[in-house]
């Protein structure tokens, strides 16, 4: 049996007369890890899913469910809010809608209108979680790649990069991907390839030292990499600058782009 069918297995008792409000509140916290979890993945479907199978069990308090059951979901919209701020949405803009959401909610005496605010309400916090995301991509890139050239002399992994940008691995490969075409082994190979570009033409160093200042393990790597990158050897990139053959080659690829 799966997980998500595990998640609907929640005993199918209807709630008594006397307290209608504590059954679903016990369903609702039942299903809360379950939505929270759809909702930082980013999982619309599920998160839908859950709210559609709780406002099921809020249509089955009958008309004893008005101004308690009206708590319980500002309590649910908040606890979203908060998901969607980890998951990356803008705190400010959240605040905003949590105003709107309870002046909307206070007008609200029908189940249509309570199942429409509801599921309006998680599709609007979502929408604001992706283009918050989708906003942020080129500030993840900048920084990434700003680390990248701050630290290339040494080693460097995904891992610590993601964590200096304050994301997970697999986000930040997504994101560079998405913005550079590249992975982050190919985009670090490119800085490093660029810092020796501009090392080469403006300084006489050796392809040793150039090497060990860019982060190559020797100057035969460099130049194996060099060779990949640019189609020419670091002997032949320099030589070429110097008789004014290269035009604009050095500035040619940047990973911003």
């Amino acid at each position: 049996m799966s997980a998500r069918t595990n998640r609907n297995d929640f005993p199918a008792m209807a709630p008594t007369k006397a307290h209608p409000f504590d059954r679903i509140r016990e369903f609702y916290l039942y299903q809360e890890p379950g939505l929270l979890a759809a909702i930082k993945l980013g999982d619309r479907r599920e998160a839908r899913r859950i709210i559609n199978h709780l406002l099921v069990h809020i249509y089955s308090a009958g008309e004893e469910r008005n101004e308690l059951l009206k708590g319980l979901l500002l309590e649910l919209v908040v606890m979203i809010s908060r998901a969607a701020v980890e998951a990356g949405a803008s705190q400010t803009e959240l605040l905003g809608m949590h105003f709107s959401h309870l002046a909307e909610l206070a007008e609200i005496d029908d189940d249509e209108a309570l199942a429409a605010w509801l599921r309006g309400t998680l599709e609007r916090i979502f929408t604001a979680m992706e283009l918050q995301q989708r906003s942020e991509v080129p500030v993840y890139v900048t920084a990434t790649l700003r680390f990248m050239r701050q630290h290339m002399a040494r080693e460097l992994t995904r891992t610590e990069l993601a964590r200096h940008v304050g994301i997970s691995p697999g986000h930040l490969t997504q994101l560079l991907k998405e913005r550079t075409g590249s992975s982050f082994v190919e985009l670090l190979r490119e800085v490093r390839v660029q810092a020796a570009c501009e090392l080469l033409i403006q300084t006489a160093q050796s392809l040793a030292e150039i090497a060990a200042d860019c982060g190559f393990c020797d100057q035969s790597y460099l130049t194996h990499v060099f060779r990949a990158l640019r189609g020419m050897t670091p002997k032949q990139y320099r030589d070429q600058a110097r008789n004014g053959e290269l035009n604009a080659i050095s500035q040619a690829i940047d990973p911003t782009v």
